[in-house]
């Protein structure tokens, strides 16, 4: 194939010419993928540890997965309106079999999944209020929960929820949580694993706010976005401390990271809450994101990908543990997915990463790792020299 070594700087001339902003900071511009590998459109092959984020658990273009995307889409991809169609109750008893909830309402999106999340923990509050005036969650500083309380673009009618007020509180403190609660408190909203730190919290602390939850009757609700589904070694990140959540709140890992999807998943006793808010996403029962999804969580037991996550990953945090630099001050992470603390801005070191064929996540001073669960050993060490190398510089 002839390369074009213009292409890349013409497209993002492109981009910045005609777009509304600039998306990424790597001066890098993808055409295809396959597995755990990316290239650009210079014909370079790389390593991809971003894996949307995270989400996609089955690599890129899984074949099964890619197949249900084609098919459906020639089937039938949209219905609109409230037409029912034959692909979303294969999908609720799917989710709610693997998860062992009862009741689950699919969204178009992780953001309307946790705007459900929220207006329900908001009708349960106005049930129970003490107080007048609104009802608040309590939330975690760094958390990387959606910044609209209720669904993106829904008018709040007289007499609906409109969404409750977040009161945030230092990450991992029990005891702020436990004096934060008052009055007007609904619920705790938690992701089990910091999504932008990859921070892991205490011991103890999941099952903490689980046992706050019932002694105060407020809801626990868990934003499962990136850390479940298989990510962290379980199939969801609150299984390692057993403290089962409320409401269980599931994004685009869904479909394998392919189509927008969201989920909120609860017992049978707190379906009604759902009601307010069923029926808002007029993507929410998309047939061909339905069908992706299927095929997505298929593959996610069919291949153990959440063994696959526990044992690579112990793997994975072991070598990086390992490694003798003093650029790297402290290692972090939980099944495939590891957090690398710098002593230095991480962004120009992600650069140089992807100019030599590893894409990485990240935020200042942090080099984060989140593979496709597919990826084999020999690729992790692959990627691991690659680091040794840059941070012993």
């Amino acid at each position: 194939m002839k390369i074009d070594p213009g292409l890349a700087g013409r497209l993002i001339e492109q981009e910045h010419r005609f777009g509304a902003q600039d998306r990424s900071p790597l001066e890098l511009v993808c055409a295809r993928a396959d597995g755990v590998h990316i290239w650009d459109v210079q014909g370079r092959r790389l390593l991809d540890c971003l894996a949307g984020d995270g989400v996609l658990h089955a690599g890129h273009t899984q074949v099964r997965i890619a197949s249900a995307l084609v098919e459906q889409g020639l089937r039938l991809a949209t219905t609109g309106g409230n037409l029912r169609n034959d692909r979303l109750p294969p999908l609720l008893e799917k989710l709610c079999i693997l998860s062992g909830f009862e009741t689950a309402l699919v969204l178009g999106g992780e953001s309307e999944a946790l705007g459900a999340a929220l207006l329900a923990a908001e009708r349960w509050g106005t049930r129970r209020q003490e107080a007048p005036g609104g009802v608040e969650v309590l939330v975690f500083e760094g958390h990387d929960h959606g910044h609209g309380a209720g669904l993106p673009g829904r008018a709040a009618h007289a007499g609906e929820p409109s969404g409750p007020v977040l009161r945030p509180l230092p990450w991992g403190d029990l005891a702020a949580a436990r004096a934060a609660v008052g009055p007007r408190t609904c619920a705790i909203l938690v992701e089990p694993v910091g999504c932008r730190t990859v921070r892991l919290p205490p011991r103890g602390f999941l099952k903490g706010l689980r046992d706050l939850c019932d002694g105060e009757g407020l809801l626990l609700l868990a934003d499962e976005t990136r850390p479940g589904l298989g990510r962290t070694g379980r199939l969801f990140a609150f299984e390692h401390e057993g403290a089962r959540p409320d409401l269980l709140i599931l994004g685009n890992g869904l479909t394998g990271g392919m189509l927008p999807l969201g989920a909120l998943l609860a017992s049978g006793a707190l379906r009604d809450l759902f009601e307010p808010v069923a029926g808002q996403s007029s993507s929410a029962a998309n047939p061909l994101a339905c069908a992706v999804a299927c095929a997505a969580l298929t593959v996610l037991v069919d291949e153990h990908l959440p063994d696959r996550a526990a044992e690579l990953g112990a793997y994975l945090l072991a070598r990086l543990r390992a490694l003798d630099t003093p650029r790297l001050q402290a290692v972090r992470g939980l099944g495939l997915w590891a957090g690398l603390e710098l002593g230095c801005d991480a962004a120009p070191l992600r650069e140089v990463l992807a100019q030599e064929g590893l894409l990485c996540g990240g935020n200042e001073r942090l080099l984060t790792l989140s593979p496709p669960l597919v990826i084999t050993r020999e690729q992790l060490d692959w990627a691991v020299e690659k680091l040794e190398r840059l941070l012993g510089r």
